[in-house]
């Protein structure tokens, strides 16, 4: 029997039914901006069965800044090999159904499922209100550790696009794409910034709430909403750049606009946090 694949979201009843599936793969993306060890302590306090915690900063990311001295950003993009070894400890293979979850409405999930499409792979869905929408249904939680894994995952074609700082630079004059900020909108006007050193926005940049996103409970609106609602933000997809602050809630838009079937924007993984580390670049509030 040829087993549905998963590719934007997937309900807690559905992940339930493959709980012991030995082709799925189930990663815990809990974490804290404010506190990164709170996603493994809360991992270890308990979790979905089967689960591997994968940390944002350690699994998802690379260093901040480059072998050649330059900030890239709080959460660049790793080597894409390294990924892939990472991926291969998980479990992972070309034919692995990967589920990401987390307890903050897919904000950290959704940039692992931006990441396994960046290296080709399709099967990789989001849990759908994540660890509070699997608790409402009492399903079962554990603090075991799975047993290690190992899988032989091939980089593919990558299912998705990015751009680097230079391009978003160049983007002010030629306003080719539409830019969409993900940030709250408070952050975005450059007020109450906690986390960056400077306040503001890229100039140009239009602004979506990656909470907008969801309902109250968590859950992604549903399809058609987000096609009314992202539609009238943007006409073309495919000439528009999502950015949030370092890349992680930017991905988050990305997955909104894949289950809406607007596909084809791109990531500015550096975002905000790279933008406005060099003064020579504009900041508008």
């Amino acid at each position: 029997m040829h087993l549905p694949t998963y590719s934007t979201l997937i309900s807690a009843q559905d992940l339930f039914t493959h709980i012991s599936d030995e082709r799925w793969v189930i990663l815990d993306c809990r974490h804290d901006l404010m506190d990164t060890n709170a996603g493994s302590q809360a991992y270890a306090a308990g979790h979905i069965p089967q689960a591997q915690f994968v940390h944002l900063d350690q699994s998802l990311s690379a260093p901040k800044v480059s072998a050649d001295g330059v900030f890239r950003g709080r959460h660049p993009l790793p080597d894409k090999q390294q990924f892939i070894q990472t991926l291969r400890r998980l479990g992972i293979s070309n034919d692995t159904q990967v589920i990401a979850y987390d307890a903050h409405g897919g904000m950290f999930a959704a940039r692992l499922w931006w990441m396994l499409r960046w290296v080709g792979h399709a099967a990789v869905a989001v849990l759908d209100g994540g660890l509070p929408a699997w608790n409402a249904l009492s399903f079962p939680v554990t603090t075991d550790v799975p047993p290690a894994r190992s899988g032989d995952l091939k980089e593919q074609a990558s299912l998705v696009a990015q751009v680097d700082v230079a391009a978003v630079f160049a983007n002010i004059s030629s306003a080719e794409f539409t830019l969409v900020d993900a940030r709250a909108a408070d952050r975005y006007r450059g007020e109450n910034e906690t986390i960056d050193p400077v306040g503001g926005h890229i100039p140009g940049a239009l602004n979506r709430f990656f909470k907008d996103n969801l309902e109250a409970d968590g859950r992604f609106k549903t399809a058609d909403q987000l096609h009314v609602e992202w539609s009238a933000l943007l006409t073309q997809p495919e000439k528009t750049i999502m950015q949030c602050g370092s890349g992680v809630t930017a991905c988050h838009n990305l997955l909104a606009l894949e289950v809406a079937g607007l596909k084809g924007a791109a990531l500015y993984p550096g975002s905000w946090s790279e933008w406005c580390s060099d003064s020579s670049r504009p900041v508008a509030r």
